[in-house]
């Protein structure tokens, strides 16, 4: 069952508005250099200052992905910088539910506010509307 406009509309600011959240949290624990970011840079083996870069780089990409002009280079983004957390969490023998979940999120979130983007995905580039 498809979902009307408005619903979709919604839903998809409501996920959006929580993908914000969630990364802004995480951005702003990196670039503040809280006592928890500052573990986190000794156990990935990272320098505080390159910890602080990421999270200014996850913030820039979640203020991409909000705006809709520029909300398919900030999935992108996201998707790069997200996967990058994946991979590092795997290196370092850490789970990698939060930064995997936060991805999930993240493209639910995309097909559901960009039509062109769900259209390639679930119709194999058909682009009849969902």
């Amino acid at each position: 069952m498809a979902m009307n406009k408005k619903i979709k509309n919604i839903v998809g600011w409501t996920l959006s508005g929580i993908v914000l959240l969630l990364l802004t949290a995480s951005a702003t624990d990196k670039i503040s250099g809280s006592e928890h970011a500052l573990a986190m840079t000794r156990s990935f083996g990272i320098s505080p200052d390159t910890y602080r870069s990421l999270g200014i780089i996850e913030l820039i990409s979640a203020v991409l992905f909000m705006i809709p002009r520029t909300g398919l280079p900030g999935l992108l983004l996201l998707s790069s910088y997200l996967g990058g957390a994946i991979a590092t969490h795997l290196q370092h023998g850490q789970s990698i539910c939060f930064p995997a979940a936060i991805e999930a999120l993240v493209w639910i979130t995309a097909v559901i506010r960009f039509p062109e983007l769900s259209m390639r995905i679930v119709n194999k580039g058909n682009l009849s509307p969902i």
